[in-house]
């Protein structure tokens, strides 16, 4: 039985709870996923099991009351969560990485309040980049100063889930003209959060549009960007981390619906086999997708591992902190074929049936196929090349 904190929120304190508990939210999450993907259902309940079963809180250190658990277990418990359900499994996905953020740049009285508000059930989503800017860096939000008060106005959209939080965290101008990060409780007068995210896939993230309108700031809730450069550190492994799990845990769930699939399909006439999964050529195609889904899962295994290990160093390097965005990069590239190429193979074997809009299986390619968009492989393959063969450093950012 698992312990509960004083807000009814499940306490967990090592690796095998934290894994436990994925496993019991995906049960959940399971159940509705088709009805939500067609119906364009927002996954509410689905997030607040996922905060009630103290997943939010997993990789906050043990100093704060988190039980840190490691990448590797992390970036399990991310395979699972969207093995069930792609969406649902990115919301949080950003809390993850923002906690991570707050973890380097923000002061102890910073960390104290949010990592508390975490572990207490509450949510935290990002005000994300900002529509037709030159970049994906590029700020039109500004925090100024007025009347001893600071305040946010701007737009952001692919807020990914911005609908379910508690708390938004909004990249912003400083008036010094540096770049912050403001923590500020999405019912604050002057926020209007609007779900108009319309892609094809991830359908019910709610990555639309957040609208800060004068928005009045806590000052202690102002977090100084710059401080991501103090000292060494794998934001970027991170955070990229996570998004691997992501893609592999939709080729996963493609890869079993293949095989579901395949068991309930005709075999082609000139065949000469009685059932589909009797054919030779789909007996090689399913050889192949399970051989590119290992791989992918190794190589996510494998980078974690790497994390996990820096987080017992002392000193760590520039040299260290490349080879951690070199060594999840290699995984991304490969868990972005895999969720893409299995989830389109599940179409092509399971026959005509499997185009079956009452199925919904195309929903793997297309959650594969929008959720790749964020951070193209080929640039994960530039990086790979310049490292190996010119021994250049990758980019030191979120998206490497």
């Amino acid at each position: 039985m698992y312990r509960l904190n004083k807000k009814n929120i499940q306490v967990i304190e090592n690796d095998q709870e934290a894994i436990n508990a994925a496993y019991q939210v995906a049960d959940f999450v399971l159940e509705g996923r088709n009805q939500r993907d067609q119906e364009h259902l927002l996954p509410f309940a689905e997030i607040e099991l996922f905060s009630q079963r103290g997943l939010g809180g997993i990789r906050i250190p043990k100093a704060y009351g988190g039980a840190f658990v490691s990448n590797k277990t992390l970036a399990h418990v991310f395979r699972i969560i969207n093995k069930a359900d792609a969406c649902v499994g990115q919301i949080p996905q950003n809390q993850i990485a923002l906690l991570h953020l707050i973890s380097i740049i923000g002061t102890e009285e910073q960390k104290t309040f949010i990592f508390n508000e975490i572990l207490n059930g509450k949510r935290l989503a990002n005000g994300g980049p900002e529509r037709y800017t030159k970049s994906i860096t590029t700020l039109n939000t500004t925090l100024t100063f007025e009347n001893d008060q600071y305040f946010l106005n701007g737009e952001k959209f692919y807020s990914t889930g911005s609908s379910f939080a508690d708390w938004l965290a909004i990249k912003a101008l400083h008036p010094e003209g540096h770049t912050v990060l403001v923590i500020v409780a999405k019912d604050s007068a002057g926020i209007e959060v609007i779900d108009d995210w319309d892609g094809f896939g991830q359908r019910t993230t709610s990555s639309g549009t957040v609208k800060l309108n004068q928005v009045l700031v806590n000052p202690l809730l102002i977090l100084d960007e710059r401080n991501t450069h103090v000292q060494p550190n794998y934001r970027g492994a991170f955070s990229q981390l996570l998004q691997t799990a992501i893609d592999v845990g939709i080729a996963e769930a493609a890869f079993s619906d293949t095989l579901e699939t395949i068991r309930k399909a005709r075999p082609v006439l000139d065949s000469g086999v009685e059932l589909a999964s009797q054919e030779h050529y789909i007996l090689q195609e399913v050889g192949k997708l399970n051989i590119l889904l290992d791989a992918a899962i190794l190589l996510l295994d494998e980078a974690a591992e790497y994390l996990d290990e820096l987080d017992q160093y002392s000193n760590i390097t520039e040299q260290h902190i490349a080879k951690a965005s070199i060594l999840v990069a290699a995984a991304k590239v490969y868990a972005n074929d895999a969720a893409l190429h299995i989830s389109e193979k599940l179409i092509e074997l399971g026959g005509s049936r499997a185009s079956l809009q009452q199925l919904n299986l195309d929903q793997h390619w297309r959650n594969a196929r929008v959720h790749t968009l964020h951070d193209p492989v080929r640039w994960k393959l530039h990086a790979l090349g310049e490292y190996y063969l010119n021994q250049k450093a990758p980019a030191k950012h979120a998206w490497i």
